[in-house]
This record gives structure tokens, C-alpha cells and sequence, in this order.
């Protein structure tokens, strides 16, 4: 069994509530528009740390980070990605287990066709009356559990 941890749009913010939320995971995951590498060096003292560029992540950090990736756990394969829209394969025939990915700030679980598409939503600064919020992954085999956690900074 794998524990991975999934956040995404961090614009550059690490809250407490979200590295908690983190906590005693195996693998992060972060779904792009980090930010800064200080986003980055934090979720990796925590756990190894998997991150894929966002569309605001441009610079030396976005020259860092591949624009998709795929991460095995277990007999799960996992393609992540930023933005759902530049998905330019079938996961399903591909023989990914999700499609991690970020951008709108909502977080949303989906399975289409046996495949889990997961958005771990905005856990950078507050957008519009979007809750901020991570996600965990639990990896049996070539299953894939989920859990979305809703952050409520500062209680």
C-alpha cells in the first residue's frame, strides 16, 4: 500500500494546515503552479516530492519541472498533468489508474471509464468562495482510494 499526498496551485503559499494535512505521506504530488521552489523544498521535507509545471510556473522553477509525469504506487500507474484540457491521450487505454491534475482550483473526483480523475483544488491563497484544500491517495494494488481534505487555515 502506497499513502500519497496530492496538492496543487500553491501560487507560491505554504500553509501549515496543508503540510499537516500531508503529513505521513510516502509520496507528494503536486499538480502544478507551485509557485516558488520554497513550495517545493517543503512538501520534499515532508516526503519525496513529484511536481509537474503550471501555467504560472515560468522562469528557473518552470525550466524545472516537466509539463506531465508519470508516477507508479504499487501496480497503479498515475498521469498527472496541470490542465485536464491538454489531456492528449486515453487514460484508460494508456492503463492509467488516475489523472491527477490542477488549475480551475476546484477540487472534484470523477471516475470515467475505471479511471479516477482527481483535482486536489487550490491550496494556495483563496480564490472567489473556492475552499482551499489537499488530497490523499491510498494505493492497494491497482486500486486507488481517495480522500479529499477541505483546509481551514488558522483553526
Amino acid at each position: 500500500m502506497s499513502r500519497i499526498g496530492v496538492i496543487s496551485d500553491t501560487h507560491g503559499l505554504v500553509r501549515p494546515e496543508a503540510i499537516e494535512a500531508l503529513r505521513g505521506s510516502e509520496l507528494i504530488v503536486h499538480a502544478g503552479d507551485v509557485g516558488t521552489a520554497a513550495v517545493l523544498d517543503a512538501l520534499r521535507a515532508i516526503a519525496p516530492t513529484v511536481a509537474v509545471r503550471g501555467n504560472v510556473d515560468t522562469g528557473d522553477l518552470g525550466a524545472t519541472l516537466p509539463e506531465t509525469e508519470v508516477v507508479e504506487a504499487g501496480r497503479a500507474h498515475l498521469y498527472v498533468l496541470h490542465d485536464l484540457s491538454q489531456l492528449d491521450l486515453d487514460p484508460k487505454a494508456a492503463g492509467f489508474a488516475a489523472v491527477i491534475y490542477g488549475h480551475s482550483h476546484k477540487p472534484a473526483a470523477e471516475v470515467r471509464n475505471g479511471v479516477l480523475f482527481l483535482n486536489p483544488g487550490s491550496a494556495g491563497p483563496r480564490r472567489f468562495s473556492l475552499p482551499i484544500a489537499v488530497a490523499r491517495l491510498r494505493v492497494e494494488g491497482d486500486r486507488v482510494l481517495h480522500e479529499i481534505v477541505e483546509i481551514r487555515p488558522g483553526k
